[in-house]
C-alpha cells in the first residue's frame, strides 16, 4: 500500500518550484518542463532518461513529445496531486538531463559542430 503523502496547494507548490526547481511550472495540477532539444535523436534521448529515472523511482510522468521538445508533466495519480514524489522525481530529472561535463577527462560533445547538438541546456557549463 502506498505511503500517504502530503498533496500540496497551489501557492505552496508554486512557492516551491520557484525555490527548487526555477524552470518547471504549475499548470492543470501538474508541475511541468518542457526541455528544448536539437533534433528528434535529442528528444529521444531525454525521453529514455525520464523513463530511466522514473521507472527506478516507480513514479512515472506523462510524456509529450515532438521533433526538438519533451514535456514532462508529474502528479501523483493516487493522491490525485503534486507531492513530495513529483518534487523528488523532478529534481533528479533536472540533474540529469541539464547534466554535462565541466572540466576534467569528460569533454562533452562539440558545442561548435551542430550534428552533434542534443539538449539546449538552460545556462552555460560551470568551470
Amino acid at each position: 500500500m502506498a505511503t500517504k503523502l502530503k498533496v500540496y496547494g497551489e501557492d505552496e507548490a508554486k512557492a516551491r518550484l520557484a525555490a527548487e526547481l526555477p524552470h518547471w511550472y504549475l499548470e492543470d495540477g501538474w508541475i511541468r518542463r518542457k526541455y528544448r532539444t536539437s533534433s528528434w535523436k535529442g528528444t529521444l534521448m531525454v525521453i529514455n532518461a525520464v523513463g530511466h529515472l522514473a521507472e527506478a523511482a516507480w513514479h512515472h510522468p506523462d510524456l509529450t513529445a515532438s521533433y526538438a521538445w519533451v514535456e514532462v508533466r508529474l502528479m501523483s495519480h493516487d493522491h490525485k496531486g503534486v507531492t513530495d514524489k513529483d518534487f523528488e522525481l523532478a529534481k533528479k530529472i533536472e540533474e540529469v538531463v541539464q547534466w554535462r561535463p565541466a572540466g576534467g577527462a569528460l569533454e562533452g560533445t562539440p558545442t561548435e559542430d551542430l550534428r552533434f547538438a542534443y539538449v539546449k541546456y538552460d545556462d552555460p557549463p560551470k568551470a
